[in-house]
């Protein structure tokens, strides 16, 4: 049985893979969204000549500077030092107060037990990711903007993907069914959930909420057994550019509750941390992130490591909140870089990770959902 274990390992997959993933960029066939253009680069031969003559009032002397007259005063007035004492005695018996300390970062598992994923292609995604840093926001036009308040998302096919993509008459409504044979795929929408020029909070100085549900219809094609999973969906965020042949929450710039292990993944290339028990048929789950100006300031060791908004994460079943965690959380030290880019600084994408053969209901709307964030849309 395959490992969700991911090494950090050196080196990366065939050069033809690697170059194939590149050329396919964030998504295949996508219009609406593609990546900024490259800056031109500065030709090395030109030469350039520094203007003539010394910078202005250089050498002047007619600025009518004069130092003041006489000694410097001085800095330490003369009065004799203060008499010794002894320092102060610390009573060691008090317990100092350490409520105000952040929590301990969530202790995760090198391995989850469904195994789905090789080593192999964990190196194949850190290669990719360190080939295609993450893209900075999308100055996106405001009928497109438009569009995506009115949920019109389209889910893109990935090309790991085996198994159909079925719009449905309303918008942001679709039916997903995978073949048995379906890899790791990430199934994204062909435009943003969230846009830093239109959502952020620094921007607009309210909050936004991004949320959408699925409705799980069946998970494999022979059984549901956790210790021997041959299928499984996962929703979550990801920043651009994606690697789709990965599930949400794997790789930097994602995150990701799995309905296989009921673990939550937040750029976590290991086995996760425990969340939620596994997805069941019939049930509606529901995946969401507000984005709130800080009620604190942050201090200054929060703006060096890029705190600067108040983020929860959150997780419904059955149209009830059942649980969530502090989108600035720390993350163990495996997690190289983080929780960069989903700390409301990139453009975001709903996700929807799958593997095997499932049957599953997509809603982008707020009219087709059974929970009701406040300040959605």
């Amino acid at each position: 049985m395959l490992k969700k274990l991911k090494g950090k390992l050196k080196g990366g997959d065939q050069a033809s893979d690697q170059q194939q993933h590149s050329q396919q960029s964030f998504h295949p066939s996508n219009p609406y969204y593609t990546p900024p253009q490259p800056q031109q680069s500065i030709n090395p031969e030109e030469k350039y000549q520094p203007p003539s003559g010394p910078p202005p009032g250089y050498g002047s002397s007619g600025s009518g500077y004069a130092p003041p007259p006489g000694p410097p005063p001085s800095h330490f007035p003369q009065q004799p030092p203060p008499s010794w004492s002894p320092p102060a005695y610390h009573d060691w018996t008090v317990i100092p107060d350490n409520s105000l300390l952040p929590p301990p970062p969530s202790i995760g598992y090198e391995e989850s037990p469904t195994a789905n994923a090789t080593e192999e292609e964990g190196a194949r995604a850190n290669e990719w990711q360190r080939a295609n840093p993450l893209w900075p926001p999308q100055n996106i036009a405001p009928q497109t903007y438009a569009a995506i308040q009115n949920s019109q998302l389209a889910l893109l096919k990935p090309p790991n993907y085996t198994g159909d993509l079925m719009p449905q008459q309303q918008a942001g409504h679709w039916k997903c069914r995978t073949h048995a044979s379906c890899r790791d795929s990430s199934l994204l929408t062909n435009l943003p959930i969230y846009s830093v020029f239109y959502d952020s909070p620094l921007n607009t100085h309210r909050s936004k909420t991004i949320y959408f549900e699925l409705k799980v219809q069946s998970i494999g094609r022979g059984g549901d057994s956790l210790s021997e999973a041959d299928a499984g969906i996962a929703v979550g965020f990801v920043a651009p550019p994606y690697p789709t042949f990965r599930l949400p929450g794997w790789q930097r710039g994602s995150l990701g509750i799995h309905g296989d292990d009921g673990r939550k993944y937040v750029n976590d290339t290991y086995g996760g941390v425990d969340f939620t028990t596994s997805f069941a048929r019939n049930e509606v789950i529901g995946i969401g992130m507000t984005f709130a100006p800080p009620k604190q300031p942050p201090s200054y060791e929060q703006s060096q490591q890029g705190i600067i908004l108040d983020i929860d994460v959150f997780f419904t079943r059955d149209g009830k909140k059942v649980g969530g965690w502090d989108g600035n959380e720390e993350l163990d030290e495996r997690s190289e870089g983080g929780t960069v880019g989903i700390r409301g600084e990139c453009d975001l994408f709903p996700a929807i990770g799958v593997f095997g053969g499932v049957d599953f209901e997509v809603f982008f709307h707020p009219s087709q959902w059974l929970y009701h964030p406040s300040s959605a849309f």
